[in-house]
């Protein structure tokens, strides 16, 4: 493990599973039971500024529990797993020192996968070859660059969906830079026989039509609360970076503002690849053999 990684221990427990299958209210009930405070295990919601899209708790829900990890950076800032991990040991010590317990709440498995296994020795960010790839991108060229990762690491390819702008190129960076790279999901140590987690791991999950049902009023429910409005001022503030840029719904509302769909066509395509987002979760949680199912 890391050396700046958090230390799970008894006083945790981790509570994920798909988007919109309601965690934050059990997690908010859960922390309130056991004096604990939340810390979120979310990509998006670490950006200040996109909070309906990433379906942040409410101002009041923070101030039942103290949440952290949450509006850590800019929404144009680059935030890696690396950074998520060390602000995530931080907020551990934090709870510790005030006695309270820790509960880890959200649905971005690659970040539990390194809470738990910690990250490769994998070199550094080359600007060179990350700014001559990033333009091959923008110029059009993201399946090629999709296309290319699929010829030198198959099975890593596998694991990274093909719009997925950003792990496209942070593999091809790599290969360039180092010349190879383990056919495998980069970004936690591989191991035969996956290691446990030190605390117990909570999934909850829904139904799939009803999680789909959900989904669908989740997408309808941010744009009528202003999620257009709200990517409009994190544009005119300093921009969207490209990991923001393509989460589910803001995605769609930045082509939404570029004219590219329709709001009626942004709401069904959030919805649609929110859906594909909740099966690739299920799939990827499924691969924690501690992991305990609850139906929500």
């Amino acid at each position: 493990m890391p050396v700046n990684a958090p230390n799970l221990d008894a006083d945790c427990l981790i509570l994920t599973g798909p988007t919109a299958s309601g965690k934050t209210a059990v997690a908010l009930r859960m922390a309130q039971r056991l004096d604990a405070e939340i810390l979120s295990v979310d990509s998006v919601s670490v950006y200040r500024g996109l909070d309906i899209g990433a379906a942040k708790p409410t101002t009041i829900e923070r101030a039942r529990v103290p949440h952290h990890l949450i509006d850590l950076i800019e929404p144009a800032a680059q935030f890696s797993v690396a950074d998520w991990l060390t602000a995530a040991a931080s907020a551990v010590v934090d709870c510790r020192r005030r006695g309270k317990r820790i509960l880890l709440v959200g649905g971005t498995p690659l970040y539990l996968r390194c809470l738990r296994d910690g990250l490769d020795d994998l070199p550094p960010s080359d600007p060179a070859i990350r700014a001559q790839l990033l333009a091959e991108a923008e110029a059009g060229g993201g399946p090629s660059l999709y296309r290319r990762l699929v010829a030198r690491a198959p099975t890593l390819a596998g694991t990274i969906h093909p719009h997925d702008t950003k792990r496209i190129i942070r593999g091809l960076e790599i290969l360039e830079a180092a010349g190879s790279l383990p056919d495998r999901s980069w970004g936690s140590s591989a191991a035969e026989n996956p290691p446990r987690f030190p605390c117990p791991l909570l999934v909850l999950d829904l139904p799939r039509r009803l999680l789909a049902e959900r989904i669908q009023r989740r997408a309808e429910t941010m744009f009528a609360e202003g999620l257009l409005e709200e990517t409009r001022a994190a544009v005119a503030a300093g921009g969207i970076g490209p990991t923001a840029a393509q989460a589910a719904g803001y995605a769609e509302a930045l082509a939404c503002l570029r004219g590219e769909l329709t709001k009626a066509e942004a709401i069904a395509c959030t919805a649609r690849r929110t859906r594909q987002l909740a099966k690739r979760q299920r799939t990827w949680l499924r691969s924690f053999p501690d992991a305990v199912w609850v139906s929500g």
